[in-house]
């Protein structure tokens, strides 16, 4: 029998100014909600402009306890417009332990779960090592690459950097995932040419969908849009290049935005998965027997 559900992406700038960044995700949930969203997600690190392009400890004062101000407001949020909502936190999780993490509110039941990057990427303009601890590989308290169990379905969310491992979207399907979910961050640097500009998103596209692909899952992804300058003055800025998208579990584009702040709202049918792994079983013939170096950094 099919299930139907109806998936909303936010895809926004945002601003150093958290009251204004915040008011940007909250009119555009609104907007899905009142078009029939059950689930929105909103975009990586959504409340505040994208720090990570320099490295200045001042900058951790922008990071919040996952009960904080920020995480109030979006639980609330999912609350009132009975949603399940997927949000994004620079959270302060001890004094010098700071996480980017995902959180999800389930309508009145608040925040049922969350999800720390697990891949920090140390790249010029996304120097995120200085910022972030990995999070943890924890089966006790259900971290690492655990689906968030929600009323809408089994999440295995993952953020930006996670997109481009195999072996993450792979980890989250094994555990029951029924969609995997994306929040990112990413962009061109200004003076890269036309040709690689391309290169660079369609590969961002195509890696994530053939995880959709190998899994038999759907795939959500958010991304921010907008030119942010480096405010160190040193690099050229970030133009990120949105491009969120919603495809369906044998990798078929269902919705695709543009460059610019857009709303995206998607009726999947959940049943296509099962559907899908009938004629596809790739999780029946995997060679779980011969795979064990897989755990290892390289084979010499």
């Amino acid at each position: 029998m099919s299930r139907h559900l109806k998936i909303g992406l936010v895809q926004q700038p945002a601003w150093p100014d958290k009251s204004r960044s915040l008011a940007e995700s909250e009119a555009g949930v609104r907007e899905l909600a009142a078009a029939g969203a059950e689930l929105v997600m909103l975009q990586e690190l959504h409340a505040t402009h994208y720090f990570c392009q320099y490295e200045d400890t001042t900058l951790f004062d922008l990071a919040e306890p996952l009960d904080g101000p920020t995480g109030t407001r979006l639980a609330a949020l999912a609350a009132e417009l009975d949603i399940v909502l997927v949000g994004s936190l620079f959270e302060r999780r001890a004094p010098g332990l700071y996480h980017n993490t995902a959180v999800v509110y389930d309508r009145s039941r608040g925040q049922v779960g969350y999800y720390r990057k697990m891949h920090i990427p140390d790249d010029p303009g996304f120097y995120e090592k200085f910022y972030f601890a990995p999070g943890d590989q924890d089966d006790s308290r259900k971290q690492g690459f655990q689906p968030i169990d929600t009323s809408v379905g089994r999440l295995g969310l993952l953020v930006c950097w996670d997109q481009w491992y195999p072996e993450a979207a792979r980890l989250m399907a094994l555990a029951g995932a029924e969609l995997l979910l994306y929040p990112t961050a990413i962009g061109w640097c200004p003076s890269d040419d036309n040709g690689e500009k391309a290169r660079q998103k369609e590969a961002w596209t195509l890696i994530q969908r053939s995880h959709g692909v190998a899994n038999g899952l759907p795939v959500i992804v958010a991304n921010r849009v907008g030119h942010e300058p480096d405010q160190s003055g040193v690099g050229e800025g970030i133009d990120f290049w949105g491009g969120s998208f919603v495809a369906g579990p044998q990798g078929e584009l269902l919705a695709h935005a543009g460059t610019e702040a857009e709303r995206l709202l998607v009726t999947l049918d959940m049943s296509r998965g099962e559907d899908v792994r009938r004629i596809w079983p790739y999780l029946r013939d995997r060679r779980i027997d011969a795979y064990g170096d897989l755990t290892r950094r390289y084979r010499d």
